[in-house]
């Protein structure tokens, strides 16, 4: 049987990722920090598109992109006009003459770095204090690997035979140095576990033989577990003395290296707006601090006129201009997405804006997606680090979509829902007689939620609720 080569035609359809899809699909998942990012990195690599807020100039020859009213960017007068030049020098002579006249006399002005203020890191904090003990040379060096070893809390992570296999020290040096760091601000900081840390804080303030130091050193267990009952019968104290005990050791910092926590706190700042206008809500997008993007005009005056212009220039310039014009397509198209997917979860969860978070309905990506009629790949972009700011509060977007926990009447609720109901229930609860998983889920029964223990449990667990039995305050 003889090969031979063929050649036929196919006809078939498949979908591309252009380099210009890739950038749109790229955008339309940014946040709002990022895409201000994204449209910084543009500007300045980009000379043919440009800030018209920033330019300031009378131009209106700037890109036109398709807008709706309500998802139009920043508007910006463009014939607002440059103020006329002023002769500074008839100004001065005739305004400030004192000033003018008076010779300059400069002096030096503190440096920016001194003026602003810097939190102290804990690592610094220790070795400020290392440097200004009364420690020797041998114990600086061991110091320094102690100190920076620490995590954030405070803990050294890093055995001592690993300290003095790198120091070269013996065992007792190491220790020594150890016991003096954990005496430094903040006591109890290097300690290699929680009990070591209390136990350091317990002695530094004289409660050296005490129940304080008791319970700490031997029954820790119980103290998590809240047995107060038997950790008075091991002790043979009487209940009120353990109980006055627990009360100082929780006055006790676990995390000596918190408050020097070098942590930024990360503030979110809405991408959309929601308001109550009458009986009806209205969105806003939240278009402050985004650039009013367009084509500088320069350029495009080039290309259009028949002035000679060598290939490569032409080239380049075509090139940047078709990616300045996608990029504030892309732009105006996520503004238009983000309303539409917006209006589309208002009009879900009506009752969660009028009534709260248990009124909160269940939702998935597949009702707003059948609904604006987009594809649930594009409404989970949307979604992602997007947030909105409405009545009930500032959330994100993503937390709008929840799985249905179905009820015995055949009707469902959403699983945020239940976890209010959840939290709820544990805030009014007994302390002397906290609410099990089991008494939970029976609870729920009563109104009308079929869930199980374990879906409690879970529940509870991500609201970051303890269990009972450590819930549990008798006295």
């Amino acid at each position: 049987m003889a090969l031979q080569l063929k050649q036929s035609l196919t006809l078939s359809q498949q979908l591309i990722m252009t380099p210009q899809l890739q950038q749109a699909i790229k955008l339309l998942q940014l946040s709002r920090l990022e895409l201000l990012e994204t449209v910084q990195t543009e500007l300045e690599t980009n000379p043919v598109i440009e800030d018209s807020v920033a330019e300031g100039d009378g131009d209106e020859r700037g890109f036109e992109a398709e807008t709706t009213p309500e998802l139009a960017l920043a508007e910006v007068d463009p014939r607002e006009k440059m103020r006329e030049e002023l002769d500074w020098e008839s100004y001065l002579s005739e305004y400030n003459k004192g000033w003018a006249e008076s010779p300059y006399e400069p002096r030096d002005t503190p440096s920016f770095e001194s003026v602003t203020s810097s939190k102290t890191s804990l690592h610094a904090h220790l070795l400020w204090q290392l440097s200004m003990s009364r420690a020797d040379d041998l114990q600086k060096d061991v110091g320094l690997h102690i100190i920076g070893n620490l995590d954030d809390d405070g803990y050294l992570k890093i055995s001592i035979e690993e300290i003095c296999g790198i120091t070269g020290r013996t065992e007792d040096e190491v220790l020594e140095t150890l016991s003096l760091i954990q005496n430094f601000d903040p006591v109890g900081v290097a300690s290699r576990n929680t009990q070591e840390c209390l136990l350091i804080q317990a002695r530094f303030q004289n409660l050296e033989g005490t129940l304080v130091e008791k319970i700490l050193l031997d029954y820790m267990e119980r103290l998590e577990t809240k047995r107060y009952d038997l950790i008075a019968k091991s002790l043979s104290a009487s209940l009120e003395d353990v109980i006055h005990a627990v009360s100082i050791i929780t006055a006790f910092e676990p995390k000596p290296g918190r408050k020097y926590s070098d942590e930024e706190t990360v503030y979110i700042t809405p991408d959309i707006y929601v308001f109550k206008v009458g009986n009806d809500y209205e969105i806003a997008l939240n278009e402050d601090g985004l650039p009013k993007l367009r084509i500088n005009g320069y350029y495009r005056d080039i290309l259009n006129s028949r002035a000679a212009m060598e290939d490569g220039t032409k080239q380049y310039i075509q090139e940047k201009l078709k990616s300045a014009a996608w990029l504030i397509k892309s732009i105006h198209q996520r503004q238009r997405t983000i309303y539409r997917v917006t209006t589309s979860i208002i009009k879900f969860q009506r009752d969660f804006l009028d009534k709260g978070i248990s009124h909160l309905k269940p939702l998935v990506l597949r009702d707003v997606a059948e609904d604006i009629q987009m594809h649930e790949s594009t409404i989970s972009r949307v979604t992602t680090n997007k947030y909105i700011h409405t009545p009930q509060g500032v959330f994100e977007l993503k937390y709008f979509f929840n799985s249905a926990i179905q009820c015995f009447d055949g009707d469902s609720v959403s699983s945020e829902t239940v976890k209010e109901l959840i939290k709820n229930m544990v805030k009014a609860e007994k302390r002397a007689k906290p609410l099990s998983d089991q008494e939970l889920a029976e609870m729920l029964k009563k109104k009308n939620i079929n869930v199980a223990r374990r879906t409690v449990a879970k529940y509870r667990e991500a609201l970051s609720i303890l269990p009972s039995r450590r819930r549990k305050n008798p006295y």
